[in-house]
């Protein structure tokens, strides 16, 4: 389905409509992919909580609305809370996703009952290990080259096209276990969009809560692979370090996608969190 919010459609999922408490979940990537992967990952705990997630402004089905702002879409995180009336919710987000729950956080703390966070950072200096990490595994992705790493953080990219093949080619360093097959069909059906990108990328600079992570009071979960490349555990080892009421949890063997290559397990950490954490 889709509602308007804030001068945008928003293409949404739900699950578990008529439980009481709320767990909306970010998906990431910067014009790049929609949410169905993460709506996936939490879809086993629809029988304990509403689950809703929906696309960026930008991304996926959504509407091509600008402004693509750090900014707008924490506004737009706002705008469904109000719109389908959820009272405190807790907000989940991954990579992209999860700088936008923690801006929102900062923000709207007294809308937020939990933080759940997967693969994300504190700020953009993140790129900088990543781009060391993707020349250090580079063997892994023969298609790939390190500008088209440098390009993917960047607001550089050409058009859609482009920012489709460099994806395609850096998937082998997402993945511990990578099927080229399943890769293909993946990126082959997925939304693309580089106006976004390259906007969002345009004002990277702008992003950099490290020194604000002490205001946030709330219960907080905090997941990574031990393998993620792009947003690696020492991001996440901040972050926990950081909040007062933060836990780690670190996912061995799994890279970015822990949620998803370990889902067990993931479920099984959401469910342990949110039952023990008031």
């Amino acid at each position: 389905m889709y509602i308007s919010v804030n001068g945008a459609r928003l293409y949404i999922s739900i699950a578990g409509e008529k439980q009481e408490e709320t767990i909306v979940i970010l998906h990431g990537g910067r014009g790049i992919g929609d949410h169905r992967a993460d709506f996936s990952a939490f879809l086993p705990l629809a029988s304990e909580y509403r689950l809703i997630a929906y696309d960026h402004r930008g991304c996926g089905q959504s509407s091509l609305s600008p402004p693509y702002t750090f900014d707008q879409l924490v506004e737009d995180v706002e705008g469904v809370r109000l719109s389908l009336d959820l009272g405190r919710i807790n907000l989940a987000g991954g990579s992209f996703g999860g700088m936008i729950a923690l801006l929102y956080a900062l923000k709207y703390p007294q809308n937020l009952r939990r933080l759940i966070l997967r693969g994300t950072a504190a700020s953009y200096h993140h790129e900088e290990q990543a781009l060391q990490n993707c020349k250090a595994r580079l063997h892994k992705a023969c298609s790939a080259s390190i500008n088209m790493c440098r390009k993917l953080f960047s607001a550089d990219v050409e058009d859609d096209l482009e920012l489709r093949l460099i994806w395609f080619a850096l998937q082998p360093l997402y993945y511990e276990q990578f099927d080229p097959d399943a890769a293909l069909a993946k990126v082959r059906q997925m939304h693309v969009h580089a106006d976004t990108h390259n906007a969002l990328f345009s004002i990277k600079e702008s992003y950099d809560v490290r020194d604000r992570l002490h205001e946030i009071q709330v219960p907080t979960l905090v997941v990574v692979g031990s393998k993620d490349w792009i947003c690696p555990v020492s991001e996440s080892q901040f972050i926990a370090d950081h909040i007062p009421n933060a836990r780690l949890v670190v996912f061995e063997g799994c890279n970015h996608a822990a949620h998803i290559e370990d889902n067990a397990k993931f479920v099984q950490m959401v469910r342990e969190f949110m039952s023990s954490t008031p």
